[in-house]
């Protein structure tokens, strides 16, 4: 606590992103990263702008990528929107259509920054408890009063997919306040919103460069909805910082997203890698929530969660655990890493457990 400090500052709970140690190596399954390289396509591009071109600024408007956005999902550029990491993305739109006296509603089990950005803007957070299977149960939110609803899709933590139909009927029941869909992981077995951007108005589609294509180290993020909402996002991204995107990251998430190709390969091999691994661990006798994600949630009824991720650590493999939290603090999520990972994963439970 500083003097200088405003109450704002003082009455913060900031979020605590996944442990990035420096004392050693680890086998790093703990904070949803690719374990595979971005594309060489990218990497090629990046490297290029690495030159004299670093004195001048990017492109404040980021319209190679916007350009590629818009061919890869089929939309206008105006109905697109380029964040520094899906993080800013959020946190603007939770600024500029949450933050207007009512609750926003989303759900009691997800993304934990959620309730971080409600803290920052003074939003009153409406949770809806998941069902006692983790389950988004739609009906609960028919009828509400709030400012806007966010969904996670797949759901974060528990890896738990929606069908496009439940999105759907969220959006009926919500016509007059901004839906905006969060799906970082989309890409691993999730049907997408974005199919369903022209049809209402009132969607905003979040997602990231970070996951799916291997590229969490430059930070890219983006939104795609009807141009009204993306004009609104330009306005406070351009009142705040008008240059999100630097040169380097500008041309690497460019190419990226047009090397499609790639992204499809190295999801398909994490995906077989995820259904490997959920056969390895219930034969250890742990359960794990169905998951179409990088990433599966998981618990042992005779292990303490905290137990196995301490005794993980000492072995230099690193998962994540939430502490001790309702309903959640027995359980670990396990980012899916190479074949390799996660073989020497199951090599030290196999020994933890006996």
């Amino acid at each position: 606590m500083s003097r200088f400090w405003t109450d704002k500052i003082a009455s913060l709970d900031p979020y605590v992103p996944g442990e990035q140690p420096q004392d050693k190596k680890y086998i790093k399954l703990n904070t949803n990263e690719s374990p595979y390289s971005p594309s060489p396509k990218a990497l090629d591009a990046m490297a290029i702008e690495v030159s004299e071109r670093l004195r001048l600024y990017p492109d404040p408007n980021c319209m190679t990528l916007k350009n590629a956005l818009a061919k890869n999902y089929q939309l206008d550029t105006n109905q697109v929107f380029v964040g520094n990491g899906s993080d800013e993305v959020l946190a603007l739109a939770f600024m500029g259509y949450f933050a207007d006296g009512k609750p926003l509603a989303f759900a009691d089990i997800t993304y934990s920054f959620y309730k971080v950005y409600a803290g920052l803007y003074g939003i009153e957070p409406k949770l809806i408890p998941l069902s006692e299977t983790f389950d988004i149960v739609p009906a609960d939110y028919d009828n509400l009063d709030v400012s806007g609803v966010v969904v996670t899709n797949p759901n974060a933590p528990t890896g738990k997919a929606l069908p496009l139909s439940d999105i759907e009927y969220i959006l009926k029941a919500n016509p007059d306040v901004v839906v905006l869909v969060d799906e970082a992981y989309v890409d691993f077995g999730a049907q997408s919103a974005t199919t369903l951007i022209n049809q209402y108005p009132n969607l905003l589609v979040v997602q990231t460069l970070s996951k799916s294509r291997a590229l969490a180290g430059i930070r890219v993020g983006y939104a795609l909805g009807h141009p009204d909402l993306i004009e609104g996002l330009e306005r406070l991204k351009n009142s705040f910082n008008s240059y999100p995107i630097d040169r380097i990251a500008l041309a690497g998430a460019t190419a990226s997203v047009e090397d499609e190709a790639y992204m499809q390969e190295i999801c398909a091999k994490t995906i077989t890698t995820r259904e490997q691994s959920v056969k390895d661990l219930e034969a250890l006798g742990f359960e794990i929530v169905p998951s179409s994600t990088n990433f599966v949630f998981a618990t042992h009824p005779n292990k303490d969660a905290e137990e196995i991720y301490l005794s993980l650590k000492e072995q230099g493999i690193l998962v994540r655990y939430f502490g001790k939290k309702p309903r959640i603090g027995n359980h670990l999520r396990i980012t899916i890493g190479t074949d390799a990972e996660m073989a020497a994963l199951t090599a030290v439970l196999e020994k933890l457990l006996k």
